[in-house]
This record gives C-alpha cells, structure tokens and sequence, in this order.
C-alpha cells in the first residue's frame, strides 16, 4: 500500500507550485501528471507580475530568466473609424521591477518548478499516472485511485488529496461539491500567424464578423485566440478556411498577407469555454483548486494567474496542518474562504465582458451600446495615466495577491 501526505492530482501551474511549497515546508508530496511530459501546445504560458514575483521570492528569478521569453507590457485596440491602434492597458506603468507579463511557454516553467522541486527529498512526481476515482473511507476521501500508461493500476492513500486537474477534474462530478455555471456567449479558436518586426507590439485586439480576436507578441509569431458565437465551430469549419481566412484579413488588415499560412483546418484548434465554480469546494480529505474549483474565461487572461494565486494560499494555510498530520475540514474551508471573493469578482467581471462587449460584437452589434460610447472609453483609458493603471494592475496582480509560507522561501 503506497502512501503520502498530500497526493496532488494535475502537474499544471497550480499543482507544481502547490507541490514545491509543502515539498520546502517538509511535506512529503506527490504529484499524478496522466501525461508522459508537459509539452501541449496553446496551453496559458502567461506569467503575470504576481508569478514573477513568486519566482523572485523562491530564488528562482535568474533561471526563469533564462528561459526563452517574450515581454508584453501593452494592451492595443483598434479606435476610431481609422482602426489606429491606440494603447488601453500599459503595465510599464505598475512599480518594478515585474511590470510587465512574460510569455513563456508553459512547459518551459513546468520544467523548472520540477526540476527545483526533484531537490526537496520530500517531492515526488509520477509522469504516465492518471488517477481514475477517489478512495473514499467513512465518508472521508483517503486518496486515489491510479492507473499508468502501461495499464499497471494501483491506490496512493494520501492525508490530504487536492484536486488540481482543471475543467475535467474528477472532482467536478462530486454532487456535493455543487457545481454551478454561468451562460457563456463564446467558444475560442486558438491558430499562429507570423509576425513581422514592424508589427504591433504586445496584447493587440480586433474584430470582425461576429469575431472577435485577441493577438499575443510572441517574438517571432501572434498567438491568435479567436472568440466566436457559442456551438458555431462546425457551421463556420464548414463554411470553408477561405471565408474564414478573408474575415481575418478584414478585422485586422496589416496582417492580411501572412493569413495564407493557415493551411487547414488543423491550424485552428477548438475550446469549448466554460465559466463555472464549485459551490464548495472541499469535502473531508479533499480540496479543490485552480480551474479544477472555478473554470475562467479567457477574457484578461488571468487564469492561469488565479490557479497560482490558489496554490499559494493553499499552501500557507496547509503546511503547518499537513506537518502536524491533521487537516480539518475547518483548515480546508479556511482556504475557500479566502479565494472565494477573489474567484467570484474576477467572474462578474468576466460576466460583464461578456454582456456588454462580447456578445454584442458576436451578435454583430456595437459594444456598450453604441460604437460612439465604445470610443469614448477606449479614448478616456488611452489618456489617463489612472485609467491606464487599474485594468494594468489587475491584469498584473488580480483582486488579491497571496504570500506563500516563509518556510519556502528561498534566494539564490
């Protein structure tokens, strides 16, 4: 019979950085990747100011540093009836030295959070090993589950099992748990067109037939995420790459001549978008966390942000209960009480976004109302420094920003 202390189900962001604080704080901790390593493609590789700064304070700055990175501090938005790009977000304008976001592809910081995490003799991780259900004992979860890549299957009995596997988390289909979603207006298309030196720089939008597109500066290439009208991704594959390729062209003109470049279908990947949250969640045994507690809209790209920020209020909360070698039900509800309102601000933000922008682009109406209330906004964050600064720290920092236990801290 296999046992640890805290078994961590997904080796996403939220996982590693979960398993490398308890790992520092003494903690034996495993972690369950069902993949053989974290190479997928158009996964979130945006690592906000609060990351960095994490990083910074596990003495980890310099080797991210060194990691292959793109600098976005900008977000541009056509305005007016010209399309001038005009700037709606800057980041330069947060205090240093982490004032800006960093693209860095997510398998790239996975490896680092494991290869520092493989020198803490209390971390484990197990590539290949998919937990398949929970092991439930008296009403209290015990552990999982697990089965290999080679079809070995076995049971990892755990104090603690936290549930960091994303939108399709075992978790999820936990009646108690009472999961709850919000009408969501869009599905995403995730594609790479080239990028040329004198092209835009940082986060730039655009929109054309009921779509809209978000481009991020990735150095050499625009990661391109495409908003389209909910449950339409076959009727627009079927109305043919041709018609999708003009459209393109059309929303955002100075990049028509490289969308020749898509040369099928397979260029253009699919996400079903969700908003959803967890009514609780926690259960004896058992905490859920990241998108595994609350799937996040792409709208401000902060997800991956908010995950992080979980594991490191999880991580404060749990160590000294998880050393101790008991964990209640009040330590765990301690946790969602505290992410919680940060989960569902963020949420009614992204609602919002989704009522009085998306949708109505998608529905081929003006956004707010009027396309001359649309500019309006966009000039007036264009021109005041203040306004520049609120979307600029929330898309840097989020509602709140966790500190993670002093124990795990480290400097070079």
């Amino acid at each position: 019979m296999e046992r640890t202390t805290c078994c961590v189900v997904g080796g996403g962001p939220a996982g590693m950085v979960l398993a490398l604080l308890l790992a520092r704080a003494g903690v034996a901790v495993t972690v369950l990747e069902k993949h053989a390593d974290f190479l997928r493609d158009f996964r979130g590789d945006t690592v906000h100011p609060s990351t960095l700064a994490l990083l910074d304070d596990l003495g980890l700055a310099e080797r991210f540093a060194r990691l292959p990175q793109r600098r976005v501090r900008t977000v541009q938005l056509p305005v007016g009836a010209g399309r001038s790009m005009a700037t709606v977000g800057d980041l330069s304008v947060l205090p240093g030295p982490y004032n800006y976001v960093a693209m860095v592809p997510q398998w790239d910081l996975l490896d680092l959070l494991a290869e520092e995490a493989r020198r803490e003799p209390a971390f484990q991780l197990r590539m290949n090993t998919e937990a398949t259900s929970f092991l439930i004992e008296s009403g209290r979860v015990t552990g999982v589950r697990y089965r290999t890549s080679d079809g070995r299957t076995g049971e990892l009995r755990a104090l603690l099992t936290v549930a960091c596997d994303g939108r399709g988390s075992l978790a999820r289909s936990r009646p108690e748990l009472g999961l709850h979603g919000f009408a969501c207006p869009m599905d995403a298309w995730w594609l790479r067109l080239p990028r040329n030196e004198g092209d835009p720089r940082g986060l730039v939008g655009g929109a054309g037939d009921r779509f809209l597109t978000a481009m991020i500066d990735r150095g050499d290439y625009w990661q391109c995420a495409v908003l389209i009208p909910k449950g339409t991704d076959a009727e627009r594959r079927a109305a043919g790459l041709d018609r999708f390729r003009a459209e393109f062209a059309a929303a955002v003109p100075w990049i028509a001549g490289r969308v020749h470049t898509l040369h099928s279908w397979d260029d253009v990947r699919f996400l079903d978008v969700r908003l959803d949250r967890l009514r609780r969640w926690y259960r004896p045994g058992l905490l859920c966390i990241g998108d595994a507690a609350h799937a996040m809209s792409p709208v401000f790209g902060i997800g991956i942000n908010l995950a992080v920020q979980d594991a490191v209020a999880a991580a404060r909360h749990l160590a000294e209960p998880l050393r101790r070698g008991t964990v209640t039900p009040y330590d765990l509800r301690g946790i969602q009480r505290r992410r919680r309102p940060t989960t569902v601000a963020t949420q009614a933000l992204q609602r919002a976004a989704h009522a009085r922008v998306i949708a109505p682009v998608l529905q081929g109406r003006p956004p707010f109302g009027s396309a001359q209330r649309a500019e309006r906004l966009a000039r007036l964050l264009t021109r005041s420094r203040w306004a520049r600064r609120l979307p600029a720290y929330f898309i840097g920092y989020g509602a709140l920003r966790e500190r993670p236990p002093a124990v795990a801290l480290r400097r070079p």
